[in-house]
């Protein structure tokens, strides 16, 4: 049986530690027995590895620098602490062979195939505060400082007031402590501790509150893994039938070769046979494309924003003044979620917005807007939530910003249609810029990508005005639609306070991979097929 140096060296060192533990026990049994307790456990361990120790030594043995620094550590370690040493874990022979954990478990592993030793893998699960988590367990979580802020009852005006408002009264209402009613919110009786306060103070895994720690992100799941190795009687016979545990040498001294010392050394063997095709690693062709929009963008001088993937209808319709009876925001066509947020400060010109067109110069759509449909969370539909968030916190020009992420929409799976997709979402809002602008903000893009012949027609869309869709020439597909774009409606920048135009454009990253890659189904981005990511070209030419 041939074994590498290092499966060779990991069984050498199991066995003497094995052979330490057995006459550990067997000096021990006499004091168990009589004394009820182990007194010299530790030099029980110690003396038989210092008899091997002489042997490995004397026979130059590859066991003899782990089994000294285990001696070294049974002498300065408090008994027990080490474990049983028949069985010792990964970490513990990793640190007396002067190794990594991960190579012993895999030399471990490699035994384990050949019958010659055994892996055995543990989990522990334990759970951690997070930063936001310590802080509640000092202060209290927002609802039970909201509910212990008022007596019996509190305008909801003035219970909004309260720092931790904005968190705390969806929580008041979720827990059933609250009833709110025409602008009043009025306790519903005694408020008793719950289990999520429970798990805050303790949190352990018997505690039934921690999954709600997890949901809300106050607490962290950690799992401690650990592999325990030992070996098998086959793979003691192996040592004991004469293995040849003598350390290879890999490269030779002139000395060594003058002299002719090398004929009596164990050469290292090196395999002469053609190896086979090795892969280079490298990015997923779709990640890559990704990158090189972000790149260019970068290079255009805009800046990348970022955000979650769950909002609120609020954020993900209403803002963009898309009516609340809009065909898009009917189940069939969007993931709601069974989650609320509350409405930011200032929604109330949203809320005009739609009703009668606030300030502006628009009639809005009529009829009425309900606060609770705009609560309702949603996995986002698009990114131009992002646009509109970042707007708010940015209302002074000049802002260039894009966002390249993952939205949502309940579609059936085909060739040209997945439920999750990645939208590429870009703004400008400056003094003066016009539609020209946008043309050629995107003819440079489309350019930089490699489409060379770029043009535009009239299109619609409900939060621009005027819309515009680029169209891209593809050879042997004509022209092809990337995207939409317009400038932003008053009705979608007045609320926020925002005087200047915005540009506003987006489109489907995969539609563009299709188009660049030749690929004729949309699902090829996503599947797991190692052969396509290989073969798929590293790199692509682009137009500057």
């Amino acid at each position: 049986m041939e074994l590498t140096y290092n499966e060779k060296r990991l069984l050498a060192v199991l066995k003497p530690l094995k052979d330490a533990e057995e006459a550990r026990s067997k000096a021990v049994e006499p004091i168990r027995e009589t004394l009820k307790g182990i007194g010299d456990g530790r030099s029980a361990r110690i003396n038989p590895l210092k008899d091997t120790l002489k042997v490995l030594e004397e026979t130059r043995n590859i066991a003899f620098l782990p089994i000294k620094k285990a001696i070294e550590l049974l002498e300065n370690t408090t008994e027990g602490t080490l474990g049983p040493m028949h069985t010792p874990d990964a970490a513990y022979l990793a640190r007396i062979m002067d190794s990594t954990e991960e190579a012993v478990v895999q030399y471990a592993n490699l035994l384990q195939d050949r019958g010659l030793a055994i892996v055995e893998k543990k989990s522990v699960v334990t759970y951690r505060l997070t930063e936001e988590g310590e802080e509640y367990r000092k202060s209290g979580l927002p609802e039970r400082n909201l509910i212990d802020s008022f007596d019996t009852e509190i305008p909801m005006g003035e219970l909004q007031k309260h720092p931790q408002s904005r968190l705390g009264i969806g929580w008041l209402r979720k827990k059933g402590w609250v009833d709110i009613k025409d602008g009043i919110v009025t306790k519903k009786g005694e408020a008793a501790e719950g289990v999520d306060e429970s798990a805050l103070k303790n949190p352990v895994p018997s505690q039934p509150g921690i999954q709600d720690l997890l949901k809300r992100k106050l607490a962290e799941e950690i799992e401690s893994v650990s592999y325990i190795i030992s070996i098998t009687p086959k793979g003691e016979n192996l040592v004991e039938s004469g293995l040849d545990l003598r350390q290879e040498v890999m490269t030779l001294t002139s000395e060594q070769i003058r002299t002719g010392e090398w004929k009596n050394l164990r050469l290292r063997k090196y395999s002469t046979k053609t190896p086979k095709r090795v892969y280079a690693g490298k990015n997923h062709p779709y990640q890559q494309l990704i990158d090189d929009m972000r790149q260019i963008l970068f290079e255009m001088g805009f800046t990348e924003m970022n955000g979650g993937i769950v909002e609120s209808s609020f954020w993900n319709f209403d803002v963009l003044f898309q009516p609340q009876d809009h065909p898009a925001r009917e189940m069939q066509d969007t993931f709601f979620l069974d989650l609320e947020e509350e409405l930011p400060a200032g929604y109330e010109k949203i809320r005009d917005m739609h009703i009668s067109g606030g300030d502006t110069t628009s009639t809005g759509w009529g009829g009425e807007w309900k606060e609770k449909k705009a609560m309702q969370c949603v996995l986002r539909t698009h990114t131009t939530s992002l646009s509109i968030q970042y707007l708010k916190d940015h209302p002074e020009p000049p802002v260039k910003a894009f966002c390249i992420g993952r939205v949502y929409r309940r579609e059936a799976i085909d060739a040209t249609h997945t439920p999750e997709f990645e939208q590429l979402e870009g703004i400008v809002m400056d003094k003066d810029v016009n539609l020209r602008h946008l043309m050629g903000f995107l003819k440079e893009f489309y350019q930089k990508m490699g489409f060379e012949n770029v043009r535009f027609r009239p299109g619609y869309f409900p939060y621009t005005e005027p819309s515009i869709e680029p169209e891209v020439w593809v050879d042997g597909l004509g022209w092809v639609e990337l995207g939409g774009s317009g400038i932003f409606r008053e009705e979608v920048t007045a609320p926020w306070g925002i005087k200047y135009p915005v540009l506003a454009w987006g489109l489907g990253a995969s539609r563009v991979a299709m188009l660049k890659m030749g690929l004729k189904d949309l699902r090829q981005l996503y599947r797991s097929d190692v052969d396509w990511v290989r073969n798929e070209p590293i790199a692509r030419s682009r137009r500057y």
